[in-house]
């Protein structure tokens, strides 16, 4: 076969598929009834090769608050006798979404052995420094939902580490968010081999006890490319939009290194399934920067990467797969951490950082989410006072 007759079949193959056959994972960063109802999540799954959804405050926030899809499920959850309670009102709600969203997965979740075809749905983010209450409200969380495919979101505070654990050591995966420093992914995946090793001591099945570790990316680059303009030197200012990525490619050598360990071959006979690194936060947020960036230069396979519409639809179109990005670049990534430090700048004070914001920023998102609730309650309940 000549090179000119390759390219021609390489252009034939969307670029999501190129993503899909270097082993990534695509799962969309978003859910809402409104596209369950149109059937756009399945539209995804057969023209952008999405085969799972992650979900968390902000985004159901946002879906509520626009639209009519949930009128009906306001106004039953409104009535006599006394309406819903305002929080058991948002549970129910996002597990009914997360619920529905499982069950048009569940052919890909089938298929894929138990890997993929799954959804996640998070825990209140303000029980992020909670153990106990974190522990309770996963296992509720599971059990309403009531569908195999789902995965319980919890954030990788310090006080979430050992709740990861509890919750994978009852048979229920896990998707643990939050992750920014190395240290922590490391803990984290201690948390998840520990949970396996319980879970395998139970009795469970662990060849359907799923997880992921969501790194978050674009952030990172948000918050150090502030702190090198701050800088201002020319050597500053040449390390912008290099953070997120070299941290990210740091986070996959780490995982290189636990995944190779005897605890988890042991796990591995057992028939557990590795903890894959989950890229998140990937819709760049420098129009300066590619807006395919965080999708290829993370290229590897046995990774899932999570994208908002917007990202997946400039991938489909533009994305660049030029096999993978990742492995063999931890020196590479090293160095790249070492010249920014050198300038003054601290990631362990950078991580920290972010992980405080983004707790904050799930809990307005939280609060958000319970006044738009709130206020649909009310409107529904008075509307039907009204026609009684």
């Amino acid at each position: 076969m000549t090179d000119s007759t390759t390219d021609t079949v390489n252009e034939n193959v969307s670029p999501t598929e190129r993503l899909s056959e270097a082993g990534v994972a695509i799962w969309l960063d978003d859910l809402s009834r409104e596209r369950l109802r149109t059937g756009n999540l399945a539209e995804l799954i057969a023209t952008r090769n999405v085969v799972g959804v992650t979900t968390n405050p902000t985004i159901f926030a946002a879906a509520l608050a626009q639209g009519d899809a949930y009128d009906a499920t306001l106004a039953e959850l409104a009535g006599p006798p006394d309406g819903a309670d305002v929080e058991a009102a948002v549970e129910r709600i996002t597990t009914d979404d997360v619920r529905d969203a499982a069950d048009v997965l569940r052919p890909v979740y089938d298929a894929t052995s138990a890997v993929d075809g799954r959804v996640s749905i998070e825990v209140d983010p303000r029980l992020a420094r909670d153990t106990e209450a974190t522990k309770s409200t996963a296992v509720r969380l599971w059990e309403t939902v009531g569908r195999p495919n789902v995965m319980i979101k919890i954030p990788a505070t310090v006080e979430g580490l050992p709740a990861i654990t509890a919750t994978l050591a009852k048979g229920i995966s896990v998707n643990v968010t939050l992750i920014f420093s190395i240290e922590r992914y490391r803990a984290v995946m201690d948390a998840f081999l520990a949970g396996l090793e319980q879970a395998k001591e139970a009795g469970h099945d662990l060849s359907v006890i799923g997880s992921v570790a969501s790194f978050f990316v674009s952030r990172v680059d948000s918050e150090v490319d502030k702190r090198l303009k701050a800088v201002g030197t020319d050597e500053a200012l040449a390390l912008r939009g290099q953070a997120a990525i070299a941290n990210a490619r740091l986070a996959y050598a780490a995982y290189e290194d636990v995944f190779a360990s005897d605890r988890w071959v042991t796990l591995e006979a057992a028939g557990a399934q590795p903890q894959r690194p989950l890229w998140a936060s990937t819709g760049v947020k420098d129009p300066a920067y590619r807006d395919t960036m965080y999708v290829d230069e993370l290229v590897v396979a046995g990774v899932v990467n999570t994208m908002p519409e917007k990202t997946l639809n400039a991938f489909a179109d533009h994305g660049i797969v030029l096999g993978d990005t990742v492995t063999g670049r931890g020196e590479e990534a090293a160095a790249t951490i070492a010249a920014i430090e050198a300038q003054g700048i601290s990631m362990d004070e950078v991580t920290a950082q972010l992980e405080d914001e983004g707790v904050t920023k799930f809990e307005v998102s939280w609060d958000e989410l319970l006044t738009t609730t709130k206020t649909g309650l009310d409107s529904a309940g008075t509307a039907g006072a009204g026609n009684r």
